[in-house]
This record gives C-alpha cells, sequence and structure tokens, in this order.
C-alpha cells in the first residue's frame, strides 16, 4: 500500500514553475516575487511524459446523470447545470498498478464514493462556444469525487452552503492526465466502480446530461476559464458508502485503472 499526503506525490515548490497567467490579479507571480512563506503548486503526472499538468482550479458539475439525479431527488429534465468547486490540495494522485491509502475524512459517518471523468484544459476564455469548447481541452483522467454525505445532506437541508460535505482533504483522487489527442473517439466509453469485487456504478459517457463541450461553455458564461482548470464532470447512479477496510476499483476505457482502500 502506498499512503500519499494532501500535496505529497505531487507537489513540487513554486520555483519550479510559475503559473502567472491568471487575468485580474493583484499582481503577477514572478520569480522575483517576495512572500513571506511559499505555497506550493499541485501536479497531475502527465502519462507517457516527464512534464506535469499544474491544477489551477476543480469545478465539479453535480448531478449529471439523470439516474443520479433522480436518487438524489432532483428532476433531470428542468434542472439546469451547477458547478461546485473543490480546493486544488484535494487531490490525491493515484498511480496506475497501485491500492493507494485513502484515510477516512473526520466529521463524517456517511462516507460516499462518486466516479468520474476529468477534462483538464490547456486554455480558456469567456463565453466559449459548444463548437470550439474541446478545443480547450488538454487531456483526460479518471477520477473520484468523495463525498462526506450526511454532511452535505444536513447543511442542504438547512440552505446552507454545502461545501463542507465536498471539500475537504484527499476529496478528488485522481489517476495520470492522458493526451486527448491519444485517445480516440472518446465519448461513450464505458466507466464504472467497485467495491470489494462488487460493481456499484455502471455508465457510458454519452449518458451525461451535460456533455464535457457543454459544461465548458456553460462554465465558461459564469467564470473565464484557463488553462490548469480541471473540471469533475459527473457520476453515474447508484452512489453509495465506504468504510475503513473497503477497496474501491475504478474503470473508465482507454483509461487506466484507479483503486484507493479506506484507511
Amino acid at each position: 500500500m502506498t499512503s500519499l499526503s494532501r500535496r505529497t506525490s505531487i507537489k513540487i515548490g513554486l520555483a519550479a514553475i510559475t503559473t502567472a497567467a491568471t487575468a485580474g490579479a493583484a499582481q503577477a507571480q514572478t520569480a522575483s516575487t517576495k512572500t513571506p512563506f511559499k505555497v506550493d503548486q499541485v501536479f497531475i503526472p502527465i502519462a507517457g511524459s516527464q512534464e506535469m499538468f499544474p491544477v489551477r482550479r476543480i469545478y465539479c458539475i453535480g448531478r449529471n446523470y439523470a439516474a443520479h439525479a433522480r436518487e438524489m431527488g432532483s428532476d433531470p429534465s428542468r434542472e439546469p447545470p451547477f458547478f461546485f468547486q473543490k480546493p486544488t490540495d484535494a487531490i490525491q494522485y493515484v498511480a496506475p498498478g497501485k491500492v493507494v491509502d485513502h484515510p477516512y475524512p473526520s466529521l463524517t459517518k456517511n462516507y460516499h464514493y462518486e466516479v468520474e471523468l476529468v477534462a483538464a484544459l490547456k486554455s480558456g476564455g469567456k463565453n466559449i462556444s459548444i463548437e470550439k469548447a474541446l478545443d480547450h481541452v488538454y487531456g483526460y483522467a479518471l477520477g473520484l469525487d468523495m463525498t462526506r454525505r450526511d454532511l452535505q445532506r444536513a447543511l442542504g437541508d438547512q440552505k446552507k452552503p454545502w461545501e463542507i460535505g465536498k471539500s475537504f482533504d484527499h476529496s478528488a483522487p485522481v489517476g495520470p492526465l492522458y493526451q486527448a489527442a491519444a485517445l480516440k473517439n472518446f465519448s461513450r466509453e464505458n466507466i464504472s466502480l467497485s467495491v470489494n469485487g462488487v460493481v456499484k456504478q455502471q455508465a457510458t459517457l454519452d449518458q451525461m446530461i451535460w456533455s464535457v463541450a457543454e459544461q465548458i461553455s456553460k462554465l465558461s458564461e459564469a467564470n473565464e476559464l484557463f488553462a490548469g482548470d480541471i473540471i469533475y464532470s459527473g457520476t453515474p447512479e447508484n452512489v453509495g458508502p465506504v468504510v475503513k477496510g473497503d477497496v474501491i476499483l475504478c474503470k473508465l476505457d482507454q483509461l487506466p485503472d484507479l483503486s484507493i482502500k479506506i484507511v
């Protein structure tokens, strides 16, 4: 087993790479900028390369498969897409062929899995058309949107933001990025998740209510997107709980398996 802390697996100091391209920032980061302390940049390894993908923001779309939307109590035929964010250091890199230890988080007694396709952007903009949206995609990965479901539901019932149910340490396990150009006809692949060898989630990517292109277009209406942004594109139905000792195995055609053990 391999245990990875918040940033250990994919961090390199800011001195190793400069990511200054953030429009509207008070001041761009440069090599000569003086700060009272160092904040590490988060990276995802790129398959077949020594390069690393620098993560700027993590966006997630909610209820993007019709059956999952229904099991969460909403109507997929009427609900427009909605998004939330996770902090970049929620990422836990899971190398192919490894079963990585994943800590059961604090404050919850109902910890859920959600397997998802992850899209990573090489460029961005505002009001991106659906027809041009995929031109901004650098690559894809397989990921998990881990959720403290009891906290999410309790806060939702109180009409309060449920960020604490989604945005916490290690809540975004992810495998290596594969460049989009290397993936053939990547739109109808099978995606699945099993717990202790029992299949729990299973669907195909074309069952998403909002395609990756539509997600990028809709997001860019609200926020200007940039290179380094990644999008967790939603999960199929039958999300459910895991406990310590459970092993999760995620599969997505054309990408390597992703596996974690809850500890």
